[in-house]
Order: C-alpha cells, then structure tokens, then sequence
C-alpha cells in the first residue's frame, strides 16, 4: 500500500468516526475507489489499527472523565454505564457469527455489497435523531442505565460497514430522551471499550494466523498518526456544534452518496460488487 493511499484512509478513519458518516463505510468506499483488495485478513487488521488511532483523541479529551471513574468508581458511575453499553453490542457481535458462521458474522459485509444501503440506513437514523431531538421529552443531560444499553443495541447495528456507530448511538440516545449533547459525549466515550474488544479479539486471530506480517509498519504507523490528529479535530467539532448544527446535514450527504453507490452499483460497475450476499466459496 502507497503511503499516500494510508495518508487518505487515515484522514477518513479519523474524522469519520466522530462525525455521523461512518468510518468503517468510508474506509470501505475508499478501498473500493483506489482498488485496494478490501476483504482480506490483512485490510481488516489495518482498520482495526486506524481505530486505534482514534482511540488516542478519546482518551485525550475526555482525560479528567476517565481519572475521575478510574480513581472513584462507585461514586462516578460511568464505568459502570459503559459495561452496560457494550454488553448489547458485544451479544450482537456474538449473535452475528452464530448466524453467519462460514464468513465469520460482520464479514459478510466486508466486499462492500450492501454498503450504499447502509449509507442509507444512517440517513434515516440521524433524520430521526433530529425529529425526536425537537422534543421536550429529551431532557436527560446524561445517559442513564437504560440509555445506555439502548445505545449499546444501536452500537451493535453500527459494526455493519456504513452504519454509522456515533450516529446511531446517538440517535439510540436521543429515542431514549438524552439531550444530543450529553448523548454524543457518551457515544465517543463508547468508542473507547469498542475499539480495545475489537483490538484483542481480532488481534488475537491476526496474531495466530500470521496476518500481522502483511501489514507494511511505515504505511500503517503514518495512517495511525493522521487518524489520530483527524480524529481530535473532528471529536472537538462535534463536541462545539452537535447542538447547533441539524444532524440532517450528515443525512442528506449519505443520502446522496447512498443512492449514488446504489445506482453504480445496479448499473454494474466493474469498481462496485454486485448488490447481493456474498457465497462462500466450497471447500
């Protein structure tokens, strides 16, 4: 891989994950476009390193959060808020692999055939963010338990490549009456233990099949370090504007590059798979 080329997937890593636009989506989109194998052991290991990136802008921002639950975790329940959070993602992760065991769960979305229509499912979930928004009953300034395993639910729909994981657990926030804002700080704070369980359960397979070996340590080290400057900037954006600017913007930007995928896509071009569920190959 050209350094240009982790330069670029770096850059949509880091502002794509805090922004509702789907990182994973636009890594895929982006692979797709340079004509960059996308479904291969070695690609999978690389997005999760680029996640790793903006792993660094999470802890950084919400450093005095994190000392704060770290030094008194009774008092500051966060923690706590956060298990409760990905246990739903976590059953989805598990429950998706049980369905789709010959192309391990997730990775049936990895070719990118059903990526326009996930473009357009985050669509819908931030246009539904911003109606239920308007309304009184969203006056939770923070989650509580219950919001946090609804957004933990949205998280676990998030892992499809094009589904946005800040929007839809945001949107998951806002449906269970938390104020955009405080939804969104939980949302990136949920980042945190997503990226660390993808890290060890992928990096321990990676490990034991040998996929590390594929990775070119200087392309990736730079894709890090753009993913994690990018993935600052856009995380203090959103922290600055979510209340301000409509969430409807987001949509109709995925709408358009939704139905854009889409039409390629029906129409056949030799850059996009063919919109249909991939079938393992026998034997």
């Amino acid at each position: 891989m050209r350094i240009i080329d982790s330069i670029l997937l770096g850059l949509m890593q880091g502002l794509c994950e805090f922004l509702p636009v789907s990182s994973s989506g636009h890594l895929l989109l982006s692979r797709l476009l340079l004509g960059i194998q996308t479904d291969t052991p070695a690609m999978k290991m690389l997005d999760i390193l680029l996640h790793v990136g903006t792993l660094i802008p999470v802890l950084v921002v919400f450093r005095k959060e994190w000392i704060d639950m770290i030094l008194h975790p009774f008092r500051n329940r966060t923690l706590l808020k956060l298990f409760v959070a990905s246990v739903p993602t976590l059953l989805i992760y598990v429950l998706a692999k049980k369905l789709f065991p010959a192309v391990d769960g997730f990775a049936v979305f990895d070719n990118g055939w059903f990526l326009g229509a996930s473009f357009l499912i985050t669509a819908v979930f931030l246009l539904v963010c911003d109606f239920r928004g308007r309304s009184s009953a969203c006056r939770k300034e923070t989650p509580g338990f219950g919001a946090a395993a609804v957004m933990g639910l949205f998280q676990g729909i998030g892992m499809t490549p094009g589904i946005s994981r800040s929007g839809s657990t945001i949107t998951g926030g806002v449906l269970s009456g938390v104020k955009k804002d405080g939804a969104a700080r939980f949302s990136f704070m949920m980042s945190a233990p997503a990226i660390v369980g993808s890290l060890l359960m992928e990096g321990k397979d990676a490990l034991e099949e040998g996929h590390l070996s594929e990775i070119q340590l200087l392309p990736t080290l730079i894709g890090i370090l753009v993913a994690c400057i990018a993935g600052f900037l856009a995380i203090r954006f959103m922290l600055r504007m979510i209340s301000r600017v409509p969430m409807a913007w987001f949509a109709l930007y995925l709408a358009l590059i939704g139905i854009l995928y889409l039409f390629m896509q029906l129409r056949g071009s030799p850059l996009l798979p063919a919109f249909a569920l991939p079938v393992p190959a026998a034997g």
